[in-house]
């Protein structure tokens, strides 16, 4: 049978369309995300959903399910994470949801969002061969850290360190180019976190670094596009210093002109230098050579549970 996932993500909505084959393999039937930043005003004390990016979530969950269906999915499961989950409002959002579409959003926690990505990237066929890794997923709300040991989770934390919550907290005009000031306030902060945070870097040294997520999705877009690819033909291993000189390129530049760069999602200009700064220092605090890139996330984990059931 065939299953439909909605992530409802802080900067990005996203279906995934997929069923099962006889040797347990996951093929995806219909990928499709739509940028649609529900999470302005994350980062304050009592954060809530505005009305702006209420409608635009729900204009676009609305258009995703309707791409779903022409597959005539079993179930269909809508999930929403850390800007649904954080905003005292959610709740109506939920509702208006529901209320349009006839389907209620599960809202995910921290630690079920973490073992999910988890689940959904022992489904990656290139990471087959891997027994000890860190993965990590970068959103707009939260950033999500796991450590597997001999490919079972060991470790898990959801931390609030998503680049469109970083931005409005540390980068003083996202317009602008960034100054030195917000680029070492906005990475000592994420340094700090993760040192004083719950999740721990115990694996041994040789372990392999997964990145998942739309923030290295970006990366390696941009990387392709530099060479006349597609995101899926560049390289899946992206080393630091190639993070560290993006991050020198986009950081000298405007918001007009990273909108401009080839590959650039237009919507993730504004918040890509934070995305940056923050893969960096976790490279730099796990000692991290570079990040190896998965497809395979939070709505792979959804999938495989769903049609496991």
């Amino acid at each position: 049978m065939n299953v439909a996932v909605l992530d409802i993500g802080s900067n990005s909505i996203k279906v995934l369309v997929a069923t099962r084959h006889a040797d347990g393999r996951l093929e995806a039937l219909l990928l499709h995300t739509i940028d649609a930043r529900i999470s302005a005003g994350i980062s304050k004390a009592h954060p809530r959903l505005g009305e702006e990016g209420m409608a635009r979530g729900l204009a676009a969950i609305e258009d995703l399910l309707a791409r779903a269906s022409a597959f005539q999915p079993a179930k269909v499961e809508l999930v929403a994470t850390s800007a649904v989950r954080d905003a005292e409002n959610g709740h109506a959002f939920r509702e208006r949801v529901a209320q349009a579409t006839g389907h209620w959003i599960r809202i995910l926690s921290g630690d079920e969002e973490a073992t999910l990505i988890g689940r959904g990237l022992t489904c990656d066929p290139a990471l087959a061969g891997q027994q000890d890794f860190y993965v990590f997923d970068l959103g707009g709300g939260s950033l999500e850290c796991l450590a597997f040991r001999n490919r079972t989770v060991v470790g898990a934390a959801s931390l609030p360190l998503g680049c469109v919550r970083l931005t409005e907290r540390f980068i003083a005009d996202p317009t602008a180019p960034i100054g030195a000031a917000d680029r070492h306030a906005l990475a000592t902060h994420v340094e700090r976190a993760l040192h004083d945070g719950p999740f721990r870097f115990a694996l041994p040294r040789e372990a392999a670094a997964v990145f998942a997520g739309g923030s290295m999705t970006t990366i390696r877009a941009l990387l392709g596009a530099r060479e006349g690819r597609r995101m899926q033909d560049a390289p899946s291993f992206i080393p630091r210093t190639t993070v560290q000189d993006l991050l020198e390129r986009v950081v000298a530049l405007p918001l007009a002109e990273r909108k401009r760069i080839p590959g650039m999602p237009e919507a993730r200009a504004d918040v890509f230098p934070a995305a940056l700064i923050t893969i960096d220092a976790i490279a730099r605090h796990g000692g991290f050579p570079g990040f190896q890139h998965s497809l395979y996330n939070l709505r792979w984990g959804l999938a495989d549970a769903a049609l496991s059931a």
